[in-house]
């Protein structure tokens, strides 16, 4: 007969951390009515051939809540970064100084803000949906060894009792990250 170990349900905890740290970098890429660099994360550049990410090629500052400049070490990147940022679906339209590239966030409005919170609402969903889908995984892996009478009905209960309060944990969490990214986008 097989035991569970401690390290098979750290293992699909390990997927559970993954699922909120996606959920976390999805919030981010979210435009929140103030610049936050994050929002430019996805955004990649060509750079000599090599698809980079914005980051990497300039300097990114925050000087303003509103306001977010984007400096390249390489000036001859101005115009692809220029592009980038219009082909994206972040709806600004950078400003170029031939130095210096500035984004302006505009004050969202309170109808962009409530379409905002649904797209948080439906990320949400989505990660709770995978914590489930991870929970289901493990339970049907230890059920089938159950059948096989590798695993007993005492381990089997204890694992599904013990994968159901981290999922439940982490759904928690979920429902947290949702309740202050709404919070912090119906702010003015």
């Amino acid at each position: 007969m097989q035991t569970i170990s401690k390290e098979e349900y750290d293992q699909y905890e390990e997927r559970m951390k993954k699922t909120l740290k996606n959920l976390g970098e999805n919030f981010n890429a979210l435009r929140a009515g103030r610049a936050n660099p994050h929002v430019l994360d996805r955004i990649t550049v060509d750079y000599y051939g090599v698809p980079s990410q914005l980051n990497t090629v300039a300097n990114i500052q925050v000087p303003e809540p509103r306001m977010i400049t984007i400096t390249p070490w390489d000036s001859s990147m101005l115009r692809d970064i220029e592009r980038a940022i219009q082909a994206s679906d972040l709806g600004i339209n950078p400003s170029n100084d031939g130095k210096t590239i500035r984004l302006l966030f505009p004050i969202l409005s309170e109808e962009r803000r409530k379409d905002l919170v649904k797209n948080v609402h439906s990320f949400g969903e989505e990660a709770k949906i995978a914590l489930r889908n991870i929970r289901r995984d493990g339970i049907d892996k230890y059920r089938s060894l159950n059948k096989k009478k590798e695993l007993t009905d005492d381990d089997l209960h204890e694992f599904e009792d013990e994968i159901q309060k981290r999922t439940d944990k982490y759904v928690k969490e979920v429902d947290t990250m949702c309740a202050d990214k709404e919070k912090d986008l119906m702010e003015i």
